[in-house]
């Protein structure tokens, strides 16, 4: 796995879920597949963002525009989120 230097080669658009990770498949915490999670997030527009990670939990992050949150995650949801302009970075 890649270590994050701050460095991405790789960046798609966030499209704001409660139930679809990046990767298009559905959250389940005993899935047989999971998501690919994001090396960090950027936030275009500022705002709250709703992240969650690889085991489900979410955590929410107040942000400026243009900032970068270094969180290892597989989605954003929808609800509660304002943050807009977000981008998924990867190292690959």
């Amino acid at each position: 796995m890649a270590q994050s230097s701050g460095t991405f080669n790789q960046a798609n658009t966030i499209t704001k879920s409660d139930t679809v990770n990046y990767d298009g498949s559905t959250y389940a915490s005993n899935a047989a597949t999971k998501a690919i999670p994001s090396d960090a997030i950027y936030v275009g527009g500022a705002g709250v963002v709703v992240a969650v990670f690889e085991n489900g939990s979410s955590e929410k992050f107040t942000c400026t525009a243009g900032e970068l949150l270094p969180l290892k995650t597989i989605r954003v949801n929808s609800t509660n989120t304002t943050a807009t302009l977000m981008r998924a970075l990867y190292q690959v």
